[in-house]
């Protein structure tokens, strides 16, 4: 069976390990850009992604290149605590969460791939348009963007834009909380996320994230790369100064700020068409909320990979995924577990001295828990759920 891979993202490369794994020998990826390089900042990797790439061999790779996250934590405007959570190990999974680069953990499965796959198994420069290649199975990785799902969908259009932005960076700063907290703050309108991504003695590589409306055009739906200015994200968040972290001088100290209009896509009545399925981005892109879109699309891959080996077919990759997926995009565009903010500032806009008077700690816990079940990662359910290995 002749498989190609359209896109040598994450979840491309993912796709071509797990079937590499799954006994498909003859596997291609085609990548647009001329040459890959680490781009992008950083990413969250849960605990049912990374049981995935454990599974895949690359547990030690994935620890090497990656931050193990402690704790999630929710803030209000005014940085009070709102909810907090262990997370990975430190919550009884099997498996860690990471925080990592995003071009890291790209080159990462890139080197795995062309050691398993064979150094010729990843074509850049080569984009898929038009008309399919000549395969068995096109796999369509290609992102929010993508070739394969217009082919499919040729109406749909420029992804839709929800009026936030998110301004992203990376800054060397100092530790705060924990240590390896991934916190939130915000009020449901605007909204600060920071987690470290490495290391350095006292010194931590901050991934942050910085959201609201735009209050202008959008330019460029769906790049991640392009640049901003910070001086205009300091005039919203440059008073955003809590005791355990300065936020302007997060913002101050960057080195590259990007600018990124929040899109996502429409939910899909199907993801196959011919000789064609799609996988991560190109079938189920979401809001970048709760952290999941790098590790849904490692799922796909993983499930994908099995259905074939096990069926033949793709029918139960589609029929495992997209609910999930189409239930996980709905769930993001509502705020998923980050609605607590929006609560706590709608019951208590001036702040607050109690939480549990605000949002009593049974509502707290079951808005955590409910996206997990949606998600795919509640602690028992997947510590003992099958593997999707197949040898």
């Amino acid at each position: 069976m002749r498989i190609v891979i359209a896109g040598a993202g994450i979840g491309g490369l993912a796709a071509a390990l797990s079937l590499h794994a799954a006994g498909f020998g003859d596997v291609t990826v085609l990548e647009a850009v001329p040459e890959l390089r680490p781009l992008g900042v950083g990413v969250n990797l849960l605990p049912h992604a990374v049981r995935e790439l454990t599974e895949l061999g690359l547990a030690d790779r994935l620890a090497a290149i990656g931050m193990a996250t402690a704790e999630l934590a929710y803030f209000n405007r005014y940085g009070s605590a709102i909810w907090s959570e262990p997370r990975g190990l430190d919550a009884g999974y099997r498996w860690p969460q990471y925080s990592v680069h995003r071009g890291a953990l790209q080159l990462m499965l890139l080197a795995a791939v062309r050691e398993r796959l064979g150094p010729d198994a990843v074509h850049t420069g080569t984009r898929v348009d038009g008309a399919y290649p000549d395969c068995d199975l096109l796999v369509g990785a290609d992102g929010i963007h993508s070739a394969v799902r217009a082919r499919m969908f040729p109406g749909e259009g420029p992804p839709p834009w929800n009026g936030l932005v998110l301004w992203r960076g990376t800054t060397h700063g100092a530790q705060f909380l924990t240590g390896r907290s991934m916190i939130m703050a915000g009020d449901g309108v605007m909204k600060f996320v920071a987690y470290p991504i490495a290391l350095d003695g006292d010194t931590a590589l901050i991934n942050w994230i910085a959201e609201r409306p735009l209050g202008r055009d959008a330019a460029d739906l769906g790049d991640w790369n392009r640049p901003a200015d910070p001086e205009e994200i300091l005039r919203h968040f440059g008073d955003w100064r809590f005791d355990w972290l300065d936020v302007p001088g997060i913002i101050k100290a960057a080195g590259v700020v990007y600018e990124y209009p929040m899109v996502d896509r429409d939910p899909l009545p199907h993801w196959s068409q011919g000789n064609a399925v799609l996988l991560g981005d190109a079938a189920h892109a979401m809001y970048p909320i709760g952290s999941n879109g790098a590790s849904q699309a490692i799922l796909d891959a993983r499930v994908l990979a099995h259905s074939l080996a096990t069926t033949g077919g793709i029918g139960a990759y589609e029929e495992a995924r997209r609910p999930v997926t189409t239930a996980l995009q709905l769930a993001n565009r509502g705020m998923g577990p980050e609605v607590v903010m929006k609560l706590a500032h709608e019951r208590a806009p001036g702040g607050y001295d109690d939480i549990e008077r605000v949002i009593p700690y049974r509502e707290r816990a079951e808005i955590a828990a409910s996206y997990k079940r949606t998600a795919g990662f509640d602690p028992a359910l997947l510590n003992e759920r099958p593997s999707w290995s197949v040898r």
